[in-house]
């Protein structure tokens, strides 16, 4: 039995691009055994491809203090079909912003909250070009989320 972990992302800028890819790496690392990661667009994002993970990262840009209007797309699309049947599925959230992101993170909790999704790692926040410490955070999210979901193989 495998476990699946569904990477949601808005990905406009090479900054998004190279924190999604760190994500990516950290979630599909060779010691974690038995989870499937997938990934989606958020503008393509379906509710069925939500209802079949078992956890979720969420990555989006923040724009003009809020998380990018594709991420809440694809919450629109999934929030009522997949209301109950998610309650208790671990997330992780990272977020690319230039400027304040508290929106952008208020915004999130509200939705994970009513979903009731239940947070599996601190947020990771990158402002301006991701440096090390930034794009290690982005790896260390992957694995963790993807880790958890081992653990509950």
């Amino acid at each position: 039995m495998s476990k699946t972990l569904l990477i949601v992302h808005h990905t406009p800028s090479p900054h998004c691009q190279e924190m999604f890819e760190a994500v990516l790496a950290g979630a599909s690392d060779p010691e974690i055994e038995g989870v499937e990661v997938m990934r989606r667009p958020a503008l393509s994002l379906s509710a069925a491809d939500v209802l079949a993970a078992d956890g979720y990262v969420l990555g989006s840009p923040a724009n003009l203090g809020y998380m990018s209007g594709a991420l809440k797309h694809a919450f629109d699309v999934c929030y009522y079909p997949c209301l109950d049947a998610t309650r208790g599925r671990p997330f992780g959230l990272y977020l690319h912003g230039n400027e304040g992101t508290e929106g952008a993170e208020r915004g999130v909790d509200t939705i994970t909250t009513g979903l009731g999704w239940v947070k599996a790692a601190d947020y990771v926040v990158v402002s301006g070009k991701p440096d090390k410490a930034g794009v290690e955070a982005c790896w260390n999210l992957g694995a963790t989320v993807a880790a958890q979901l081992m653990s509950d193989l």
